[in-house]
């Protein structure tokens, strides 16, 4: 699918490397959409300032400067951004923290390790 083939604006907030890099590829290359990249909750904002509206934003919970869980509710809490979607991507499994990610308006919760064509197809049931 090419990017022109209905691929959405995604940002992806992830601060380790190497998971960055494995979904960036799953969401580019297997869903062709544009995606721009953030290391922490900070820098989503700096991306949104840019005029990029996303259609999906995709957060790590455990990040520097600005986790998560404290992104999602700053986004939500915006009348600007309260309607964009947001599914985490974590590691954190624990009953009570995706309670938490759902409870501040995220859409979906998918945890780390994840297959990255399962991550494509998530993402394309949400959009």
């Amino acid at each position: 699918m090419s990017a022109g083939g209905g691929g959405k604006k995604i940002i992806l907030a992830e601060d380790d490397a190497s998971i960055q890099s494995i979904a960036n590829m799953a969401l580019v290359k297997v869903g062709g959409h544009e995606v721009r990249l953030a290391n922490n909750g900070k820098e989503v904002f700096k991306i949104l300032e840019e005029n990029f509206l996303p259609d999906l934003i995709l957060l790590d919970v455990m990040m520097p400067e600005m986790n998560g869980f404290e992104t999602c509710e700053k986004l939500k809490s915006d009348p600007k951004t309260s309607q964009i979607p947001v599914i985490f991507l974590t590691a954190k499994a624990q009953t009570h923290e995706i309670h938490n990610g759902m409870k501040l308006g995220a859409v979906g919760y998918i945890l780390k390790p994840f297959d990255p064509m399962k991550l494509s197809e998530e993402i394309l049931k949400l959009l």
